[in-house]
């Protein structure tokens, strides 16, 4: 079974009318050029996130989106 990469899963939460943190979240990582845009792996986009993320504002939105990234992936 074919499942997305975290990074292509938060595309679809791109929207620039969005307030929302983790709309928000996915327009910054969409102007990420570095973005590990193709793995699947949590701790890998975590460390990546915790060094390179200074655009995001706390890790806790990251673990949102990852817990619906899972839960849309089922």
């Amino acid at each position: 079974m074919f499942r997305k990469s975290f990074y292509q899963y938060l595309m679809t939460e791109r929207n620039d009318n969005s307030s929302e943190p983790i709309a928000k979240f996915a327009n910054d990582a969409f102007f990420d050029q570095s973005f590990p845009k193709q793995s699947q792996n949590y701790q890998e986009i975590s460390n990546y996130l915790e060094l390179n993320g200074s655009y995001l504002p706390s890790m806790t939105i990251f673990d949102q989106a990852w817990e619906s990234y899972l839960e849309k992936m089922q």
